[in-house]
Protein backbone atom coordinates (compact mmCIF):
# COMPACT_ATOMS: atom_id res chain seq x y z
CA UNK A 1 0.00 0.00 0.00
CA UNK A 2 1.45 3.44 -1.09
CA UNK A 3 1.59 6.51 1.26
CA UNK A 4 -1.28 8.30 -0.84
CA UNK A 5 -3.33 4.93 -0.63
CA UNK A 6 -2.78 5.09 3.54
CA UNK A 7 -3.79 9.05 3.62
CA UNK A 8 -7.34 8.10 1.34
CA UNK A 9 -7.77 5.08 4.16
CA UNK A 10 -7.74 7.65 6.87
CA UNK A 11 -9.38 10.18 5.32
CA UNK A 12 -12.20 8.07 4.47
CA UNK A 13 -12.51 6.98 8.34
CA UNK A 14 -12.14 10.55 9.45
CA UNK A 15 -9.07 9.82 11.42
CA UNK A 16 -6.49 12.60 10.23
CA UNK A 17 -6.97 15.64 12.31
CA UNK A 18 -8.75 18.79 10.16
CA UNK A 19 -5.46 20.48 11.08
CA UNK A 20 -3.84 17.98 8.35
CA UNK A 21 -6.36 18.14 5.77
CA UNK A 22 -5.41 20.69 2.85
CA UNK A 23 -7.96 22.94 1.36
CA UNK A 24 -7.60 22.00 -2.01
CA UNK A 25 -6.52 18.33 -2.23
CA UNK A 26 -9.14 17.51 0.81
CA UNK A 27 -11.82 20.05 -0.18
CA UNK A 28 -14.62 17.09 0.03
CA UNK A 29 -13.40 15.97 3.35
CA UNK A 30 -13.63 19.24 4.40
CA UNK A 31 -17.18 19.93 3.34
CA UNK A 32 -18.41 16.76 4.28
CA UNK A 33 -17.07 17.32 7.75
CA UNK A 34 -18.02 20.75 7.86
CA UNK A 35 -21.78 19.49 6.79
CA UNK A 36 -21.30 16.86 9.23
CA UNK A 37 -20.94 20.09 12.09
CA UNK A 38 -23.49 22.28 10.54
CA UNK A 39 -26.15 19.19 11.02
CA UNK A 40 -24.98 18.67 14.77
CA UNK A 41 -25.70 22.01 15.24
CA UNK A 42 -29.28 22.02 13.61
CA UNK A 43 -29.68 19.52 16.27
CA UNK A 44 -28.54 21.78 19.24
CA UNK A 45 -29.58 25.08 18.70
CA UNK A 46 -33.57 24.77 19.48
CA UNK A 47 -33.17 23.27 22.96
CA UNK A 48 -30.28 26.73 23.39
CA UNK A 49 -33.22 29.01 21.85
CA UNK A 50 -35.70 27.64 24.19
CA UNK A 51 -33.20 27.62 27.34
CA UNK A 52 -32.45 31.60 26.17
CA UNK A 53 -36.31 33.01 25.48
CA UNK A 54 -37.04 31.06 29.24
CA UNK A 55 -34.34 33.33 30.66
CA UNK A 56 -35.45 36.44 28.62
CA UNK A 57 -39.10 36.20 30.20
CA UNK A 58 -38.65 34.66 33.43
CA UNK A 59 -37.64 38.87 34.89
CA UNK A 60 -41.58 39.09 34.17
CA UNK A 61 -42.55 36.30 36.19
CA UNK A 62 -44.18 37.04 39.26
CA UNK A 63 -41.68 35.53 41.74
CA UNK A 64 -38.52 36.80 40.03
CA UNK A 65 -38.40 39.88 42.44
CA UNK A 66 -38.22 37.44 45.40
CA UNK A 67 -34.06 36.65 44.10
CA UNK A 68 -31.55 37.99 46.46
CA UNK A 69 -28.42 38.76 45.35
CA UNK A 70 -26.92 35.64 44.94
CA UNK A 71 -30.18 34.53 42.93
CA UNK A 72 -29.62 37.86 40.35
CA UNK A 73 -26.53 36.96 40.01
CA UNK A 74 -26.89 32.75 38.97
CA UNK A 75 -29.76 34.31 37.06
CA UNK A 76 -26.95 36.59 34.93
CA UNK A 77 -24.60 33.77 34.87
CA UNK A 78 -27.03 31.56 33.24
CA UNK A 79 -28.71 34.77 30.79
CA UNK A 80 -24.84 35.49 30.13
CA UNK A 81 -23.65 31.93 29.47
CA UNK A 82 -26.88 31.11 27.48
CA UNK A 83 -26.30 33.66 25.27
CA UNK A 84 -22.40 33.13 24.78
CA UNK A 85 -23.59 29.65 24.13
CA UNK A 86 -26.09 30.83 21.25
CA UNK A 87 -23.48 32.85 19.25
CA UNK A 88 -20.46 30.15 20.00
CA UNK A 89 -23.28 27.44 18.60
CA UNK A 90 -24.40 29.66 15.37
CA UNK A 91 -20.82 31.09 14.49
CA UNK A 92 -19.75 27.91 11.91
CA UNK A 93 -23.59 28.54 9.98
CA UNK A 94 -22.02 32.23 9.85
CA UNK A 95 -18.34 31.45 8.96
CA UNK A 96 -19.92 28.96 6.03
CA UNK A 97 -21.60 32.09 4.44
CA UNK A 98 -19.05 34.88 5.30
CA UNK A 99 -15.88 33.48 5.57
CA UNK A 100 -13.73 33.05 2.70
CA UNK A 101 -15.11 29.79 1.05
CA UNK A 102 -11.84 28.61 0.02
CA UNK A 103 -10.43 28.62 3.44
CA UNK A 104 -12.11 25.12 4.26
CA UNK A 105 -9.49 23.86 6.84
CA UNK A 106 -9.52 26.96 9.03
CA UNK A 107 -13.43 27.57 8.72
CA UNK A 108 -13.27 23.84 9.71
CA UNK A 109 -11.40 24.42 12.62
CA UNK A 110 -12.67 27.57 14.13
CA UNK A 111 -16.45 26.13 13.87
CA UNK A 112 -15.39 22.75 16.19
CA UNK A 113 -13.80 24.96 18.86
CA UNK A 114 -16.52 27.22 18.48
CA UNK A 115 -19.08 24.68 18.57
CA UNK A 116 -17.08 23.24 21.85
CA UNK A 117 -16.80 26.35 23.73
CA UNK A 118 -20.86 26.85 23.06
CA UNK A 119 -21.70 23.50 24.15
CA UNK A 120 -19.78 23.94 27.75
CA UNK A 121 -21.33 27.07 27.91
CA UNK A 122 -24.78 26.01 27.72
CA UNK A 123 -23.63 23.54 30.55
CA UNK A 124 -23.10 26.26 32.47
CA UNK A 125 -26.44 28.21 32.05
CA UNK A 126 -27.96 24.58 32.32
CA UNK A 127 -26.77 24.59 35.30
CA UNK A 128 -26.74 27.92 36.50
CA UNK A 129 -30.47 28.04 35.34
CA UNK A 130 -31.19 24.85 37.49
CA UNK A 131 -29.41 26.02 40.79
CA UNK A 132 -31.41 29.51 40.57
CA UNK A 133 -34.72 28.03 40.44
CA UNK A 134 -33.85 25.23 42.92
CA UNK A 135 -32.64 27.31 45.39
CA UNK A 136 -35.72 30.00 44.88
CA UNK A 137 -38.65 26.97 45.32
CA UNK A 138 -36.20 24.37 47.38
CA UNK A 139 -33.20 26.13 49.28
CA UNK A 140 -29.56 26.42 48.74
CA UNK A 141 -28.91 23.02 50.25
CA UNK A 142 -30.89 21.15 47.71
CA UNK A 143 -30.01 23.68 44.75
CA UNK A 144 -26.48 22.67 45.37
CA UNK A 145 -27.00 19.28 45.18
CA UNK A 146 -28.72 19.73 42.18
CA UNK A 147 -26.01 21.17 40.72
CA UNK A 148 -23.26 19.71 41.43
CA UNK A 149 -25.55 16.34 40.30
CA UNK A 150 -26.01 18.11 37.04
CA UNK A 151 -21.75 19.04 36.62
CA UNK A 152 -21.79 15.40 37.33
CA UNK A 153 -23.62 14.09 34.92
CA UNK A 154 -22.34 16.37 32.51
CA UNK A 155 -18.83 15.52 32.40
CA UNK A 156 -19.97 11.72 32.70
CA UNK A 157 -21.83 11.99 30.21
CA UNK A 158 -20.68 14.66 28.05
CA UNK A 159 -16.84 14.20 28.80
CA UNK A 160 -16.07 11.15 29.90
CA UNK A 161 -18.55 8.77 28.24
CA UNK A 162 -17.13 10.05 24.71
CA UNK A 163 -13.94 9.64 25.52
CA UNK A 164 -14.00 6.40 26.77
CA UNK A 165 -15.71 5.30 23.56
CA UNK A 166 -13.91 4.84 20.55
CA UNK A 167 -10.44 4.32 22.96
CA UNK A 168 -7.45 6.84 23.64
CA UNK A 169 -7.89 8.63 19.55
CA UNK A 170 -9.62 12.20 20.01
CA UNK A 171 -11.74 12.59 17.16
CA UNK A 172 -10.77 16.39 15.82
CA UNK A 173 -13.69 17.33 13.54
Amino acid sequence: MSDSDVDEAKDAEGERPAQELDDVADRDELRRRYAMLLQELRVVLPGVQVLMAFLLTAPFAQRFSDLDDLGRNAYLLALTSAMASTICLLSPTVFHRVADRTARRVRLIWSIRLAVVGIVLLAVALTAAMWCITRLVFGTTEATVVAVGAITLFGVVWIALPLSVGGSRRRTS
